[in-house]
């Protein structure tokens, strides 16, 4: 994953963890502390200064945003991160209603890949289409 600069901010690993489950190990660098939102993106770039070419989040059942709607969240929509004062994260998850098979409409890997993006803000869970999470400060292709 990088900064708008062209830096490094550390890796982001996906895992398959069977039938439409998939684990991400995060170890990040160099970030402004505090809660930050992340998600996954539906298009497979990272375009500086503004990231704005990964598209909106990740979304193959066309849902509202926010992991609280009560009609449902984008697949990529996931829980924030806390950054420590040091600007470090080392922090695992699993994400649901995804799979790393490309022939799924829920594959990250489907019609080129998908990215990963860190927002300025924390996300407030509910507002669409993107949780009032500001800026995106941070962004990793999702590759094989």
């Amino acid at each position: 994953m990088k900064y708008s600069q062209g830096n490094s901010v550390g890796t982001a690993v996906l895992s398959s963890q069977g039938d439409q489950l998939v684990a991400v190990e995060l170890n990040l660098h160099g970030l402004p502390p505090g809660v930050h939102a992340i998600h996954i993106h539906e298009t497979a770039k990272c375009e500086a200064p503004d990231f704005k070419s990964a598209g909106p989040h990740f979304n193959p059942d066309h849902k509202k945003h926010g992991l609280e709607n009560p009609e449902g969240h984008h697949a990529g929509d996931l829980n924030n991160i806390t950054v420590n004062a040091k600007g470090n994260v080392k922090v695992k998850f699993t994400i649901p209603n995804v799979t790393l098979d490309g022939d799924d409409p829920h594959s990250l890997f489907r019609n080129g890949g998908t990215s990963l993006v860190i927002h300025a803000k924390a996300d407030d869970m509910k507002t669409d289409p993107a949780g009032n999470s500001g800026d995106r400060i941070a962004c990793g292709v999702i590759t094989k």
